[in-house]
């Protein structure tokens, strides 16, 4: 059946009602309701129930926008093939997403290239499907947006906001060192958040060496205690995959 047995008023009438996406695969769910004989109410909710899905995959991808979550960093496109090792029960139990139903955190731990940043963006697009506020930042980019906001006056309500997210991902954390202001502005972060709401954090540091990276140690030490007291922790080991991905030379290939 082709789109042609779809007449013009039920497109008009589809797009009326905002539905004009389905016309691009109900000229298939009409030849399948002939073949198997369906009712109207099971064509209707089959149709109904492609609508939805469409629907929900178009708002889970703006929801991992306004989040600023790589698109290409999913669960579906990290390569199992890799020689990277780490406990593989563990990272199911993360991609449940329990730990954010219970308020926890997750550190993602080890060197660089690992894929570190890839598995944490891989759990906020599994939030996002699920409805969930999700925001990811690098460490050093989130504390010159919290810098900054001190000067317009709109830092409380940066704070709030980034506070009351459902799950925060910070990466690439202690890569470089916190000043007074950002090791403030991570404590407030980590104790407004704690037991509320779920973290995130990658580094290329173990957690010990967190406290040398920022400026006030009772202020590191007293964030740090919560964190890692209601976290689980991810150790990726191996070499980096950047190094797999470096261009070579086709000897094969005749020079032109």
């Amino acid at each position: 059946m082709n789109t042609a047995t779809i007449s013009p008023e039920l497109r008009q009438t589809l797009r009326r009602l905002k539905l004009s996406p389905l016309l691009e695969t109900l000229p298939e769910r009409l030849e399948l309701a002939r073949q198997q004989n369906m009712s109207h109410a099971e064509l209707l909710e089959l149709v109904l129930a492609d609508e939805v899905d469409r629907r929900d995959r178009h708002a889970a991808a703006r929801r991992a926008r306004t989040a600023r979550l790589n698109p290409t960093m999913t669960l579906q496109a990290w390569d199992e093939t890799t020689d990277v090792t780490y406990d593989h029960q563990l990272w199911n139990e993360l991609c449940s997403l329990r730990f954010v139903d219970h308020a926890l955190n997750a550190l993602i731990l080890g060197p660089v290239g690992v894929g570190k940043t890839h598995l944490a963006h891989a759990l906020g697009h599994i939030a996002c499907r699920r409805r969930l506020r999700v925001y990811a930042d690098r460490a050093d980019q989130l504390f010159k947006r919290l810098a900054a906001s001190r000067l317009d006056g709109s830092h409380e309500t940066e704070l709030r906001r980034l506070a009351g997210v459902d799950l925060l991902i910070i990466d690439d954390f202690a890569l470089h060192s916190l000043d007074a202001t950002a090791t403030t502005d991570f404590y407030e972060l980590i104790v407004q958040r704690h037991l509320r709401a779920a973290t995130v954090v990658t580094s290329n540091r173990e957690p010990p060496e967190w406290l040398t990276a920022m400026a006030d140690p009772l202020l590191a030490q007293s964030a740090l205690d919560r964190l890692q007291s209601a976290a689980y922790e991810l150790v990726l080991e191996g070499d980096s995959y950047r190094q797999r991905q470096k261009p070579t030379l086709n000897t094969n290939q005749e020079d032109h």
